[in-house]
């Protein structure tokens, strides 16, 4: 077994790993990425190609570099499909937005991390987490090409998807590291990129539309006005769908989609939870998917995996100076997360919550009868104002569902109270306990009220 040393070690060669091995290497530190994939399929990555923040992206990759891979910038809106009603629901999406061709951005996110000095070592699947005496993690062992090899380092980024088979290796009892994870909490995808002859009507919007099973979803993304992503995912609480078979039955039954022929299919995991409370560990940091850095309603995870990247390698690199990656040197990166897009992804999950204890019809016949804007708030800011005003009149437009408008009331302000709460995220390991007790507790009202299974 052959032995390499390395300031920091990266597994997976997806967006957060990629900005956060670009990051270390630009400030002189010598870092590796190890993907278990060969260097023509790196980057292949299921996705719904959608990209929510295209305007703003961290500058350890430059965003010149991954522009060429937005095949359409002119998407602005989310076209919801509800069938009960016999309605299409048009939700404005705030900010710049852009669907992707996401195998292209994944070549080229590699390129920029090759840019700025980071190693890329494909073929190479981890083994197993190595720690010291003292819990704190000093590399993995690995199988390159066939052969084994150990990567020591001074920190270990985790950028190795949804439920990481780091997180199972490594002993994190006695750090603040998030275990609170199964699979439940996660979301099964299913997608294809789809060629039509004529050009799609709503090359402009996202389309969406709830499966006939609940907590399902089906979606139509516009790469180009002929190059579709057509997906369909489901909640793992629910019972195993036939994701390939319904997208396909869903296809056929599209006018716009007669005589398509398919490029390329994939499937994935993605987290459909709140972020992780703590992703830091000595010697040890998660982001990206492994993480849990996915809006929970939408699925979204590109930029907020690219800044946890930065922000992690960041964090690292200060500790690196000032005595070593201690748990506490390392915390800086779970408050910046939070900061910026956690304490919204928290509040997020609070909907998801209760889309797993409404019935599907009920749910839809509500949306169609809300304010797309305020269904827009909802989505992506985490927070809205459901004035009574505004009650009052999806009450009207929704005849026979009050006690449902009801309860999204309610639900809207137990996500409020889990907004403000995380934006009051420890400043140090030390009031992190008593932060997760009062967090619990307004999770206990939030399950009270949705009438939802706990989720965590």
């Amino acid at each position: 077994m052959t032995t390499q040393q390395y300031d920091f070690v990266v597994v997976g060669a997806g967006t957060s790993g990629c900005y956060a091995a670009a990051t270390a290497a630009r400030a002189g530190h010598d870092a590796v990425v190890i993907e278990r994939k060969d260097a023509e399929e790196a980057g292949h990555i299921a996705c719904g190609d959608a990209l929510k923040g295209a305007s703003a992206f961290p500058d350890a990759i430059p965003k010149s570099q991954i522009e060429p891979a937005f095949t359409n910038t002119d998407v602005d809106h989310g076209r919801f499909e509800i069938p009960q009603e016999d309605t299409v629901l048009e939700i404005p999406v705030p900010g710049e937005l852009a669907v992707i061709d996401r195998w292209e951005y994944g070549r080229l996110v590699i390129e920029g991390a090759e840019d700025a000095g980071a190693e890329f070592h494909y073929d190479t699947v981890v083994k197993d987490v190595n720690q010291d005496d003292d819990g704190r993690v000093t590399g993995v062992d690995a199988v390159r090409k066939g052969d084994p090899v150990t990567y020591e380092a001074e920190i270990v980024v985790d950028a190795a998807g949804a439920l990481s088979i780091l997180q199972d290796k490594a002993d994190l009892d006695g750090a603040t590291f998030d275990q609170n994870v199964n699979y439940s909490q996660f979301c099964s995808a299913y997608r294809e990129i789809v060629h039509v002859d004529e050009p799609v009507e709503w090359d402009d919007a996202l389309v969406f539309k709830p499966t006939e099973r609940a907590a399902g979803y089906l979606w139509y993304f516009p790469r180009t006005d002929t190059e579709i992503n057509a997906g369909l995912g489901f909640q793992m609480t629910e019972e195993p769908m036939q994701l390939v078979d319904d997208l396909k039955e869903d296809l056929r039954e599209r006018e716009e989609f007669e005589g398509a022929e398919v490029e390329d299919k994939l499937g994935a995991a993605l987290p459909t939870r709140r972020p992780y409370d703590s992703a830091v560990a000595p010697g040890f940091v998660a982001v990206g998917d492994a993480a849990g850095h996915v809006n929970p309603t939408t699925g979204g995870g590109i930029a907020g995996a690219a800044y946890a990247g930065q922000y992690a390698a960041e964090t690292a690199i200060d500790a690196l100076a000032n005595g070593g990656p201690t748990e506490e040197a390392l915390w800086e990166y779970n408050e910046r997360v939070m900061d910026h897009f956690g304490a919204r992804y928290a509040a997020l999950d609070v909907y998801n919550i209760l889309s797993t204890a409404v019935d599907t019809d009920e749910m839809m016949s509500l949306l169609a009868a809300l304010p797309g804007e305020k269904i827009a708030e909802s989505l992506y800011a985490g927070s809205t104002s459901l004035s009574p005003s505004v009650v009052l009149k999806t009450a009207i437009k929704s005849f026979g569902h009050w006690g449902d408008i009801y309860n999204l009331y309610q639900t809207k302000q137990r996500a409020d109270a889990i907004l403000d709460h995380y934006e009051s995220y420890p400043s140090s390991p030390e009031g992190f306990p008593a932060w997760q007790s009062r967090r619990d507790d307004l999770m206990d009202r939030v399950y009270e009220t949705t009438g939802a299974d706990p989720k965590y």
